[in-house]
């Protein structure tokens, strides 16, 4: 089990072109976005949400969006990373309806309630929302690799351009990563990472 996850963190890598005309198989786009719904997630209030496009023209427009990109545009699938923030606000009914998951209703929910709403005005919860997100990211790509599938994520765009294409209101959800799916026109380079002894120290 270990060497088989090494090999797929070693396989992975960042796909800038991918074969256009190749979709994805629907069960593997499936085992790909359940990666990403089971993520952990801080306080457990899955901070993320998914909007897939697969249509041509919504993949053109979000190159577009994206500085040109043509990992975008030539994706099978395209995977644009929501992270909440109203819905995040201690006193709304998803926090509550997430927490008495874990809590049940009278003393121990208010409770807890209590230490998010402490949490919640010391934190930048937009920078903290994000950060969950790039969680579900994450095993949303080591997913796709593990099934043959490739990636790139990318965090250059034009926030408010993908807003105007989602047609949501940018104080609900804050657009983090857009991740495109498919497969790689181009064999990948060698993998280039710094070594063990300069990214890892024991104390």
């Amino acid at each position: 089990m270990k060497n088989t996850l090494l090999q797929i963190f070693r396989k992975r890598h960042a796909c800038h072109l991918f074969q256009p005309d190749r979709p994805l198989p629907p069960e593997d786009l499936d085992f790909i976005l359940e990666a990403g719904r089971l993520s952990p997630s801080s306080f457990g209030l899955e901070q993320w949400r998914f909007v897939v496009l697969t249509d041509p023209r919504h993949k053109r427009a979000f190159q577009d969006a994206c500085f040109g990109q043509p990992q975008v545009g030539s994706a099978s699938a395209v995977v644009v990373i929501l992270a909440r923030l109203a819905e995040l606000d201690p006193d709304s009914a998803y926090v509550r309806r997430l927490m008495a998951r874990e809590y049940p209703e009278g003393e121990a929910l208010e409770g807890a309630l209590k230490n998010y709403r402490g949490f919640h005005a010391a934190t930048d919860i937009p920078a903290w929302s994000g950060a969950q997100c790039h969680i579900a990211a994450a095993n949303m790509m080591t997913a796709a690799a593990g099934v043959g599938i490739d990636s790139c994520a990318v965090g250059g765009f034009v926030p408010a351009e993908v807003h105007r294409l989602l047609e949501i209101d940018p104080r609900q959800c804050l657009p983090v990563l857009i991740l495109p799916l498919g497969y790689c026109a181009q064999p990948p380079g060698e993998k280039q990472r710094l070594p063990r002894e300069e990214v890892v120290e024991y104390r």
